[in-house]
């Protein structure tokens, strides 16, 4: 017996289900991205709808739809699992055309098809995951029987191709995503006396902003840096960015003058030069924070280039903000830039964060409103989690870092 249409070996679909997963795209918001495709295959082709759909074991759900109400439909009521099986069964001419699926008895018992306001033509491409197995489908409709003549044939391949480099984008993200997150610091332990927490919370699947603490002896090393921009190009220079702290700090350490990293004014220097040319070919800059508490004392010294949201909350919940410094690194070179000191008292909480912070806080970006969103929050795991609450309640237009350290009551 002839297997139906849209059949695809077990084997062959539980590896094409898992090729769904790795996406990471099942039951996320609309994405500006994939609506374009959509809308422009609208106007291109002349169609009255048009979708960008994620097929899994047994539904298939639209990541952009366009000129019709659904969100979901039942896999077996879909024109659209022939159409993913089509492209194991004829790889090089993977597009399933229906001029009328009406009459069509594979298609017309299926719901939506036909009727006053029922699909009448189907055009579907299948679109693919990262270890090729088809995945979901782009598709055109129009409630009126009709055909794509070869130019238009053209066109839609070639906003099948854009639909699937955007998917291709997805998981290079998703990747890289991944990647950022294994980069941000582990949590410190051993630092007697003193407890920190922190969170880096970007506005999309990757970002500019990143913060960075580690142990130098008795020193605390901080840094909260944000590049100018979003997306994967931010990310790919904050990479940089963290390389060059980091290699600064150790280059002045073993090599510099007794203070050595705890200078945060050579260390932002040193970092800068290193940093000045992939600055001016991206024609971009970095606000940067960097801070060194001697732990025994409580001592700050930091060095605020261009980024100017730092603040001690003290242990009656004042709020005395830090004194901003130099430039951004990028914008000058040649800049040097000093070290300034304050000091943190038992109880007292060191908090720094990122401007996405105040965006979302103020629209007119007045700093206070970071102050009052500080001052409740005497612990910094309570101020982190109340930053990853607020974030989940308004999603931000740009990345939020905050970084709090709090030196414990004697």
């Amino acid at each position: 017996m002839t297997p139906p249409p849209w059949s695809i070996p077990a084997p062959v679909e539980a590896e094409r289900v898992r090729d769904v997963e790795r996406l990471g795209l099942l039951g996320t918001p609309p994405e500006g991205r994939f609506d374009q495709v959509t809308n422009m295959a609208r106007r291109v082709l002349g169609v009255p709808a048009a979708s960008l759909s994620l097929m899994d074991d047994d539904r298939l759900w639209m990541k952009s739809i366009h000129g019709l109400e659904v969100e979901e439909v039942p896999r077996d009521k879909t024109v659209c699992r022939t159409t993913i099986a089509r492209a194991y069964r004829r790889p090089d001419d993977p597009a399933l055309v229906i001029p009328d699926a009406t009459a069509d008895p594979e298609f017309a018992e299926i719901p939506g098809i036909g009727g006053p306001d029922g699909v009448r033509f189907y055009a579907g491409y299948p679109l693919y995951g990262p270890t090729g197995h088809p995945v979901g489908t782009f598709c055109v409709y129009d409630f009126e029987p009709r055909n794509l003549d070869p130019q238009q044939i053209e066109a839609f391949t070639e906003l099948a191709e854009w639909a699937q480099r955007e998917l291709e984008r997805s998981a290079e993200l998703d990747r890289a995503a991944e990647i950022q997150t294994q980069l941000l610091p582990r949590p410190l332990t051993g630092l007697e006396g003193y407890r920190i927490a922190a969170v880096c919370l970007p506005a999309f699947t990757v970002g500019g902003d990143f913060f960075d603490h580690y142990s130098r002896g008795d020193t605390l090393m901080l840094t909260v840096a944000d590049v100018m921009g979003k997306g994967l190009g931010a990310a790919i220079l904050s990479s940089s960015v963290r390389a060059s702290v980091r290699g600064a700090s150790r280059v002045l350490d073993r090599f510099g003058p007794a203070d050595g990293a705890q200078d945060t004014g050579a260390v932002t220097t040193l970092a800068a030069e290193h940093l000045a040319e992939d600055c001016e070919l991206t024609s971009t800059f970095v606000t940067a924070l960097l801070a060194a508490i001697d732990l025994p004392s409580g001592t700050i010294r930091y060095t605020d280039a261009g980024h100017g949201l730092a603040l001690v909350r003290r242990s009656d919940g004042r709020i005395e903000p830090l004194e901003e410094g130099g430039p951004p690194i990028g914008i000058l070179p040649g800049t040097t830039w000093a070290s300034d000191e304050a000091q943190l008292e038992p109880g007292d909480v060191l908090v720094i964060c990122s401007d996405g912070l105040l965006d979302l806080l103020d629209e007119d970006s007045d700093p206070a409103a970071v102050w009052q969103f500080v001052q409740p929050f005497a612990l910094p795991d309570e101020l982190t989690a109340a930053t990853r609450d607020l974030v989940a309640g308004r999603p931000p237009l740009d990345d939020v870092t905050v970084v709090a350290v709090r030196r414990e009551a004697a």
